[in-house]
Parts: structure tokens; C-alpha cells; sequence
């Protein structure tokens, strides 16, 4: 749990807004996910891992948006409700959410 509240107050120090975040996916990722996504804190499924996704990609779209925008406890994890990112809009989480379905795909 340490490691998750320091990965998301990291977050607040890049000192990107949600106007400086396009509803990009990839920028997204990069600027307000991959804190987490990319070292698999917290039990996140890390960018690409196909077997870590594939049973969340099953669920669909509606519930992956969900989790992410209001945040989700489940087995593996913890995702905090918008990364811990209260400025990012549901439009730029689902555009992270969908590219890293794709990238798991």
C-alpha cells in the first residue's frame, strides 16, 4: 500500500493538468498511468502483459472504463479512481483504458 500513496503523489510532482493531457490515449498513459502500469504497482497490469489483460479485456469496455474512472479493488489490485488523478477527465481515462487494451491485444 506504501508503494501505491507514493506512486500516486508522485504523480501530483510531474505538474501535468488535465488541459495539458489531450484526450490522447498514449499521453495519457505516459503522463498520468505508467507510474504505476509500467512497473505493475500495486497489482496493475503492466502495458502489453497480454495474460495480465486478457481477462480484464474480457469484461468489456463499459467495466474497464468503470474501474478506472471510479476506481476498483479487486483480487490482484488496487486501481485508484482516475490513477488518483481527480483532474483528468472520463474522456482521457477511457482513451488510456483503450490504448492499453490495444496494446495488449
Amino acid at each position: 500500500m506504501k508503494t501505491l500513496i507514493i506512486a500516486v503523489s508522485a504523480l501530483g510532482l510531474l505538474g501535468a493538468s488535465a488541459t495539458a493531457i489531450a484526450a490522447d490515449g498514449k499521453a495519457t498513459y505516459t503522463q498520468a498511468c505508467a507510474a504505476c502500469h509500467a512497473a505493475g504497482v500495486a497489482g496493475s497490469p503492466k502495458l502489453g502483459d497480454k495474460a495480465a489483460w486478457k481477462d480484464r479485456i474480457a469484461q468489456g469496455n463499459d467495466t474497464l472504463y468503470e474501474h478506472a474512472i471510479k476506481g476498483f479493488k479487486g483480487k490482484a489490485g488496487f486501481m485508484p479512481a482516475k490513477g488518483g488523478r481527480a483532474d483528468l477527465s472520463d474522456d482521457a481515462v477511457k482513451a488510456a483504458v483503450d490504448y492499453m487494451v490495444s496494446e495488449a491485444k
